[in-house]
């Protein structure tokens, strides 16, 4: 089995928690569904160096964004096509961009890692793995990738398109924006769901990712 390694690889996830109504579509999310070991003809090693999540997220009261880093992962192919693949998401690593004050910005990145948000200490990685890809259309450019995201300590199933281009000189993996709710893994802090009479101090429940990987053949 050929392996390629990622010398460009970045995951950007965008987090939108809006007021008002969210850009994207919403994604069909369930129960986990099983993942078999599908590891191709061709490996692809994503290089933590190169590999982010952009987030960004909100409230009525104002919004934030940042970068969380990828620690490693792989993109499995065969006949040249997407098949399997799975990345891991460092928690402890997210920063926030847009706060200038060094005290404001150690609040709210400490708030994010404290168990009210992702609870890093306890849950130090999410995890993302492919079980299924699915043509749209036909095409080989455009899929619906479905997988299970693991994030605290639950697993649901969540699918999405993305368009994907395989040549000689690299890989690209680009999906949508789309939208999920971020109380079905149990991230409560601010959620109507979860907490009453919260006026304009809620957060909303939806979340907007987009997903971006980039792959040159060594």
């Amino acid at each position: 089995m050929n392996r390629i390694f990622l010398f460009s690889s970045v995951v950007a996830l965008t987090f939108f928690a809006f007021s008002c109504s969210n850009s994207g579509q919403k994604a069909e999310t369930g129960d986990a569904k099983a993942v078999s070991v599908t590891e191709g003809e061709l490996t692809l090693n994503v290089d933590p160096s190169n590999s982010t999540l952009e987030w960004e997220g909100s409230k009525p009261t104002g919004k934030h964004h940042g970068t969380i880093n990828i620690s490693k992962g792989e993109i499995h192919i065969t006949d040249g096509k997407l098949v399997g693949g799975n990345f891991t998401i460092d928690m402890n690593s997210i920063v926030d961009l847009d706060l200038e004050d060094a005290e404001s910005n150690g609040k709210l990145v400490g708030h994010l890692k404290s168990a009210d948000f992702f609870d890093v200490e306890k849950f130090p990685t999410s995890l993302f793995e492919i079980t299924s890809v699915e043509a749209i259309g036909g095409s080989n450019e455009n899929l619906n990738v479905t997988g299970n995201l693991t994030l605290k300590e639950t697993t649901a199933s969540v699918s999405f398109p993305v368009t994907y281009k395989l040549d000689t000189t690299g890989l690209k993996v680009e999906s949508s924006i789309f939208i999920i709710d971020r109380s079905v893994w149990s991230v409560k802090y601010g959620s109507r769901k979860f907490f009453d009479n919260l006026k304009d101090s809620y957060i909303s429940d939806e979340i907007s990712l987009k997903v971006t990987i980039n792959a040159k053949v060594d």
